[in-house]
């Protein structure tokens, strides 16, 4: 019988043909892919959190790699892991399983290390021979300096008070924020180069810059000024904003409140300035605020800290007058809309004193005269770029239109560096581009064993209501390194091999490095198994002819 007598299957040589091999019939394959993870996406600092948790897995041998990867983004871990509100915990996918990661507990104890152990960022860049000028040393002005100064630039930073952190020092109290970690973080930033000079109010801007030859210009003054309401008022009536007792007791000075503070607004700052009246021996400490607790700005852990220590809370009221020992509260309601409207019910509390807490402004007076800078409802409106209308005039922080916090000043002061580097070079902002987000449902989570979180310690309520001691402790090594081991690192492979044992075809190799591996497409039927066990969501199904 000759070869074409044979039937056809087996006439066909070994490799004569890809007919013997498993995935001549595939129209899907699969390919690794890096999704952005949740946590990173929510954090207004910029921060890569799940790649730094990732390093912070090693334990020891991670840490000091940890730290430099937030420091690339956020030169203040130790401050962050202390005042941040931590959106990422919000979203991290975790919490959908048991609870979040306690990301902001593992950076603070970072954070804490660095400092004990005296980590330091890298030096400044090589020299550029731009100079650059910042006005305002809080966290906007303070993070555009360090990433400018990192960058190779020259950096003068100018600030009218007498000492550098802004709001992080003048309106954050020591029991929240203890000074000896701001001003070690402080430090850091102006050992890299940047010229710090306090007491040094700018009044022109275009004249500074002029006349000490900058090239570019940041402005980021914050918003320190606090708002006033017209609310009638006995002559005798003690009415003080609470931006102004906050920064005098930042600055060792006694206010004089009285035993009975009524505390007016509804926001971190109402809180902070109620804690803090307690903490000078008021026996009453109370906060009036117009709408219900679930509307309510401020966090709730804050308003949940500040009740343990004794403060009270008036909600759907406001205050609509004030004498020398007492305040007229008038209860609110809310329409359909979830505004409140005023019923013309009144009540007497006493009060020896009023504090108001509606927002604060800023004072923008350095820019007066620019009409090319867009200075609407009180903030300083900029390019995409971050740019005013007076070119090389740049703005960040809470003198911006937005969100105002610590993190998200910080955020500010980086993206505003890089805009300003981006300028001086002559170049246009490269956009981001667009990543998915590895959703929850994109994980297999039966993979993850239970892990209930480990919680930072407080100090115990009474002591907090005589002391400004930190009220928030930190996690101890062993915490915090089984913290950091709880995240799922959405999005990105973390070498597990689940891919590799479960494909069916021996189709998936693991080629070395961490996180690396290799499909032989010959054998791959594109079934698509690896990809619904993958327990990150770090592969995806592609059409065969992409």
């Amino acid at each position: 019988m000759s070869e074409h007598d044979l039937p056809f299957a087996i006439t066909l040589a070994p490799a004569s043909s890809r007919a013997d091999l498993t995935g001549t019939w595939r129209t899907e394959r699969a390919s690794y892919v890096t999704r952005q993870a949740p946590c990173g996406n929510a954090c207004p600092a910029g921060e890569a959190v799940r790649d730094w948790l990732y390093d912070a897995e090693e334990g020891d041998a991670g840490y000091e790699r940890a730290w430099r990867r937030i420091m690339d983004a956020n030169p203040f871990p130790a401050v962050m892991g202390r005042v941040c509100y931590h959106p990422c915990e919000t979203s991290c996918n975790r919490g959908q399983l048991d609870e979040s990661v306690g990301i902001n507990s593992v950076e603070r104890f970072l954070g804490d290390r660095a400092l004990e152990l005296g980590w330091r960022p890298p030096p400044a860049g090589p020299p550029t021979g731009r100079k650059v000028l910042v006005v305002g040393a809080g966290p906007a002005g303070l993070a555009a300096a360090y990433h400018l100064v990192r960058l190779g630039h020259e950096v003068v930073l100018k600030e009218a008070e007498s000492r550098p952190g802004g709001m992080m020092r003048w309106g954050i109290p020591r029991y929240r924020l203890p000074r000896t970690v701001l001003e070690a973080e402080v430090q850091r930033i102006l050992d890299l180069g940047v010229r710090l000079e306090l007491d040094t109010r700018v009044d022109d801007l275009v004249s500074t810059m002029s006349e000490e030859h900058f090239d570019a210009a940041l402005v980021c003054v914050g918003a320190q000024i606090g708002r006033r309401a017209y609310i009638p008022a006995g002559s005798a009536a003690h009415v003080l904003d609470a931006v102004s007792v906050l920064h005098g007791v930042a600055a060792g000075e006694q206010p004089l409140l009285g035993r009975r503070v009524a505390v007016y607004g509804g926001g971190n700052t109402a809180i902070d300035a109620a804690r803090t009246a307690k903490r000078l021996g008021a026996e009453d400490a109370l906060v009036v605020y117009r709408r219900t607790r679930e509307r309510m700005p401020a966090n709730e852990i804050e308003v949940q800290e500040a009740e343990e220590e004794g403060v009270r809370f008036r909600w759907l009221s406001t205050i609509g007058e004030v004498e020398e020992s007492s305040i007229v509260v008038e209860q609110m309601e809310l329409d359909e809309a979830g505004f409140p409207q005023p019923t013309g019910r009144t009540e007497v509390l006493a009060a020896d004193s009023v504090v108001l807490a509606l927002g604060q402004d800023s004072d923008l007076s350095l820019l007066a005269g620019l009409d090319d800078v867009d200075l609407g409802r009180g903030v300083v409106h900029t390019t995409s770029a971050m740019m005013t209308g007076q070119p090389g005039v740049f703005a960040a922080g809470d003198v911006t239109p937005g969100d105002r916090s610590v993190t998200v000043a910080i955020g500010h002061g980086r993206v505003a560096a890089g805009r300003i580097d981006d300028w001086l070079a002559g170049l246009a902002p490269a956009p981001e581009p667009p990543r998915e987000l590895a959703a929850f449902d994109m994980l297999n989570t039966w993979y993850y064993e239970d892990a209930p979180r480990a919680h930072r310690p407080r100090l115990e309520a009474v002591r907090r209501q005589s002391t400004f001691d930190e009220v928030v402790e930190g996690l101890d090594a062993d915490n915090a390194l089984y913290e950091a081991r709880r995240c799922m690192s959405c999005g990105t492979c973390f070498s597990c091999d689940n891919c590799v044992a479960v494909c069916p075809d021996d189709a998936v190799h693991n080629i070395g490095m961490p996180g690396t591996y290799e499909i032989d497409l010959d054998y791959c039927k594109g079934c698509g198994i690896c990809v619904a066990e993958c327990p990150c969501g770090a592969i995806e199904m592609l059409p065969e002819d992409i």
